[in-house]
């Protein structure tokens, strides 16, 4: 490798989740940044090795074989920067999933305001709410101490207080909080996000700066009727950072590489789509981004500036794949599934995926088993998430959720299916998404990447959002309105690029897939019928669209919304087994 070829800046970016660590490299080809390769390798966090260095390590030698290039030097240290002979990279930036859920108390004056929107900023990163404190619950000091020391937190976070409004109640609010603290020997003492009125600042640090560590944040609720989140998320990721370099062994050392910006993978994803929201803010719809991973799932939502993100640690598959049986029963799960599968057994594949998360399925009734649990831990988690969309987001006459262009889906249950239509199956089902809508895949898992390394260096995240690194999977045309089954719904005239046409009526009930070849555009003509709803402006309002071909062409949704499933079983299974037929699957 030529001293020229690392003229430019090399970017090292680092994954560490937990199953799988991931080792990319982008750089400059061509004058334009490239995702260059991936290194991958099972997360060393626990038994036997206790350390995620070991695991970065094999998968920085995976990288190296792809690419050619030297990372680690004798000392077994990342080279930075990097070297005239070709080795090393000149940055590197790390995310981090693994690691158990931070335990969180939550404290605010009012229950269904600034506490709410403390746990609003929580479910934001890996945590979960343990215990809320607030005016309303009318405990006396010494119960509200013993509740904070039965939580066990390694996080509080407080709010409250309107910018210039309440002061003595909140710090009054804070003795609970303060005592606990004091009783807790040092190295057990939780963390403490004060994220409240701003003139109580400096009442808050003399007394709590002796008592933990303190972080101090925009106040996430600056008037009753205005909730800020985004500001305040920048010290929650550096509170999970500290939180991962106790607890974790070997996340010190990623952290040096990247010059002390770990960061949660969570919110690096939410600011890949976040970007594109910005990128996309003249459709006035929404971005969507879902990432299903083995410990959780991540819902984010872009609305031009606004990110709404939710990270839910009890809805993962992998060990916390339990925690769907809490929020789900096992026959909700098994809706989705094509095959004769027996409760049992469903249960079983559950709790042998907790204990064995890294395992994958052999046979196409696990395979079966494994889409239906994605599929179900999307459709609980976005609905979780969806309380916290802008009341005045674009929305279809349907309701549940806003228009989204794009939806960006993430994790290697979706990117790795043997077949593009079970992909596709697996979030039309979970999604149910309303009028025309662009569905892409993150194939190369590089989208937390990209948001990690933008304040570093933004024109890399610009020019690989604008190459093929987002698989365009297919267009999706889904109206919305009621009707007999098979009754005609929408007409679709496709205008190719070429000149030539395509016709098609769609029937109530039924799934279509319009060929159109990758990266070919069309004009598609959409005529609702019985006003149905296709997100041109209202119900029988009719429109026209560019699309642009991907991996499944054009695909029209009729089947309804919500997605009406038949409560027979039998009818059920072979109704699946005819959409994914339709979208290509071969059994």
């Amino acid at each position: 490798m030529s001293p020229s070829s690392v003229s430019a800046d090399s970017v090292l970016s680092i994954e560490v989740g937990s199953v799988y660590t991931r080792a990319v490299l982008f750089d400059v080809v061509e004058n334009s940044y490239r995702f260059l390769g991936e290194g991958t390798a099972f997360t060393t966090a626990g038994a036997p090795h206790y350390d995620i260095s070991e695991g970065v390590r094999q998968a920085l030698g995976e990288l190296q074989v792809f690419s050619g290039r030297v990372f680690l030097g004798a000392d077994k240290q990342l080279i930075l920067p990097s070297q005239p002979d070709g080795s090393g990279v000149d940055k590197c930036v790390a995310t981090l999933s693994v690691g158990p859920p931070l335990r969180v108390v939550a404290v605010g004056l009012l229950e269904d305001v600034s506490a709410q929107s403390a746990q609003n900023l929580a479910v934001t990163t890996y945590a979960q709410v343990m215990e809320v404190i607030n005016m309303n619950d009318r405990r006396a000091t010494a119960a509200r101490l013993d509740a904070v020391l039965r939580a066990r937190p390694d996080l509080i976070i407080v709010a409250g207080g309107t910018e210039g409004g309440a002061s003595q109640s909140l710090m009054n609010l804070l003795e609970a909080v303060g005592l606990a603290c004091y009783v807790l020997p040092k190295g057990y003492r939780p963390s403490l996000l004060f994220a409240g009125n701003q003139a109580l600042v400096n009442s808050v640090r003399s007394s709590f700066a002796d008592l933990g560590p303190l972080f101090i944040a925009p106040n996430i609720r600056p008037a009753i009727e205005v909730e800020r989140l985004l500001p305040a998320q920048s010290q929650l990721s550096q509170v999970v950072r500290q939180a991962r370099l106790r607890q974790i062994f070997g996340a010190q050392n990623l952290d040096q590489w990247t010059g002390g910006k770990l960061m949660p993978t969570a919110a690096a994803f939410g600011r890949t789509i976040r970007f594109i929201g910005n990128e996309y803010a003249r459709t006035q719809k929404g971005v969507l981004g879902v990432d299903v991973g083995a410990a959780s799932t991540t819902i984010a939502a872009a609305f031009s500036d606004h990110l709404v993100l939710n990270v839910h640690p009890r809805l993962g598959l992998g060990e916390s794949l339990p925690g769907l049986l809490s929020a789900s029963s096992l026959d909700e799960i098994a809706r989705w599934l094509p095959l004769e599968i027996s409760n049992d057994t469903l249960r079983d594949y559950i709790f042998n995926k907790a204990v064995y998360p890294a395992s994958l399925p052999v046979t196409l009734e696990e395979l079966s088993i494994e889409h239906a649990l994605a599929c179900q831990i999307i459709q609980v988690a976005l609905k979780k998430t969806a309380r916290n969309f802008p009341a005045d987001a674009l929305r279809s006459s349907y309701g549940f959720l806003p228009y989204f262009e794009p939806i960006i889906a993430s994790g290697s249950v979706l990117t790795q299916a043997p077949q593009r239509g079970q992909t596709l199956m697996m979030l039309l089902n979970a999604i149910q998404p309303a009028g025309v809508t662009t569905i892409a895949l993150d194939q190369n898992t590089i989208a937390a990447a990209l948001g990690a390394v933008a304040s570093l260096n933004p024109l890399l995240t610009v020019q690989s959002l604008d190459s093929n690194n987002f698989q365009n999977l297919c267009t999706v045309i889904s109206p919305v309105g009621e009707a007999q089954l098979g009754t005609p719904i929408l007409r679709v005239r496709v205008v190719y690029g070429d000149g030539s046409e395509n016709s098609v009526d769609i029937k109530y009930g039924s799934l279509e897939m319009i060929k159109l070849p990758i990266g070919q555009t069309a004009t598609v003509q959409l005529h609702p019928l019985h006003r149905f709803d296709v997100g041109m402006g209202g119900p029988g309002r009719s429109g026209s669209v560019k699309v642009v071909g991907g991996g499944l062409g054009l695909v029209v949704d009729g089947r309804g919304r919500p997605l009406p499933l038949p409560a027979e079983p039998g009818r059920r299974r072979d109704l699946l087994k005819k959409w994914l037929w339709t979208l290509g699957v071969s059994s």
